[in-house]
């Protein structure tokens, strides 16, 4: 048979889709494997200490009302495997009770003298060196510094340049640092955050790319532009590889559109269509995404704390099934069900996954017939269970037949020695 196409014919394909290639390489890495955190705790930036996690993680246990209380809340809220959740999630609760905790000079923080925000951004930074230190900082922790409107604009840039100079006069920058920029509404205010990031890391000669920052989305002008654009997938690229994430932030978005008090939710339409371009947005870019918070908060008389504690756990699987793997907790008690849904979530379907990723990887014959795709996916699941605590080794040695190493290779698409 005669192939009509000759290395001329290649040569011309390869020159047109060059651009192409070098875009997916460079723009669509897909994903990284870094481990997203399930949650992110905001506090005001004058009430962290290196011992809050921990104080939390005693509340929250506390008012849950011990393990058998964490059960008896996993089986009213219709969970599957109560006993064993309630005993997975206090440990989580005694060993890591927040995973990403963010020092707030926002919102949370408000709108204080200069010479006060000074000394209480000097005051976290030292608090965190002195939590890295001693190991009592979570795995992922950094802060929110002021939006770059013109009335914030200012204030922000000086506690972010603040809070990294005192930072790393106590050494390294930590690991997990995170460093959230809110109310973003242009491409160019992340152009901004990249010349200051690039400042920063020449100041204090870090490594070129070092400084990496979440982008909060709270104004419908960054989802839809004047122009007709969606400058919330625009900004990921014009970050130059610094943008690591994007958040939703529920009631300021919610606002801006005239929804109601009463109304404004993480379940709200004008939210799910916010949530959906976003989505779309970081498809394939490796940047991550997180919903936001309920302000509905477990606290108060017994009927009240069930129903905020059934509220939040509903929204917490909503999100994950929609493929969104964290959200803002504003509170200790919403610790209990963050972990309990969140690893029912990832138990509800292990048995299932694994046995489907077991028959891939050995070649067994099944019902269902699954393609590379699908079974990173199913991998790239169990991988985010046993990441978080909700999935043992043990389990995925059992239903899949794989060992860890071997997971995380499928999950990430990597191949395994």
């Amino acid at each position: 048979m005669i192939n009509p196409f000759d290395e001329s014919t290649l040569g011309s394909v390869e020159t047109l889709l060059a651009g192409t290639d070098q875009l997916l390489e460079q723009s669509y890495p897909g994903d990284s494997g870094a481990r997203q955190p399930i949650h992110t705790v905001y506090v005001p930036g004058d009430k962290y200490t290196p011992d809050l996690p921990a104080a939390w993680g005693r509340n929250a246990i506390a008012a849950a009302g011990g393990l058998m209380g964490l059960s008896a809340l996993a089986a009213k809220l219709n969970l599957a495997e109560p006993q064993r959740l309630a005993e997975l999630v206090a440990d989580k609760l005694a060993s890591e009770p927040i995973e990403d905790l963010r020092i707030d000079f926002e919102d949370g923080f408000g709108n204080r003298s200069d010479a006060e925000e000074d000394a209480a951004v000097l005051a976290a930074a030292d608090s965190l060196a002195a939590a890295v230190a001693a190991n009592k900082a979570p795995s992922f922790i950094g802060i929110r510094f002021k939006c770059f409107e013109a009335p914030t604009r200012a204030r922000g840039i000086r506690t972010l340049g603040l809070f990294i100079s005192q930072l790393l006069s106590h050494g390294e920058l930590p690991a997990g640092l995170r460093l959230t920029l809110p109310k973003v509404t242009t491409v160019d205010q992340v152009k901004a955050m990249v010349l200051l990031a690039e400042q920063l890391e020449q100041a204090h000669g870090l490594e070129t790319g070092k400084i990496r920052f979440e982008v909060q989305v709270e104004t419908p002008q960054v989802i839809i532009a004047a122009d007709g654009t969606h400058p919330v997938a625009q900004l990921i690229h014009a970050g130059q590889g610094r943008v690591s994430s994007l958040h939703y932030g529920t009631y300021d978005y919610s606002a801006s559109l005239g929804v109601a008090a009463g109304y404004q939710s993480m379940e709200h339409p004008v939210a799910d269509y916010a949530k959906d371009v976003m989505q779309v947005a970081v498809a394939g870019t490796g940047v991550e995404l997180s919903d936001g918070s309920t302000n509905i908060i477990p606290a108060g008389d017994p009927e009240n704390m069930a129903e905020a504690w059934a509220l939040h756990a509903r929204l917490v699987s909503r999100h994950l099934a929609r493929g969104i793997y964290q959200g803002w907790d504003l509170h200790e008690n919403q610790l209990p069900t963050r972990y309990l849904a969140t690893f029912a979530f990832f138990r509800e379907g292990l048995q299932a996954a694994g046995t489907r990723l077991r028959n891939y990887v050995h070649q067994i014959s099944s019902t269902i017939m699954d393609e590379p795709a699908t079974a990173r996916a199913l991998a790239r699941y169990i991988h985010r269970g046993v990441t978080c605590g909700a999935v043992s080794a043990e389990e995925v040695a059992e239903l899949a037949q794989i060992t860890l190493s071997e997971l995380e290779a499928i999950a990430l698409n990597r191949s395994h020695a």
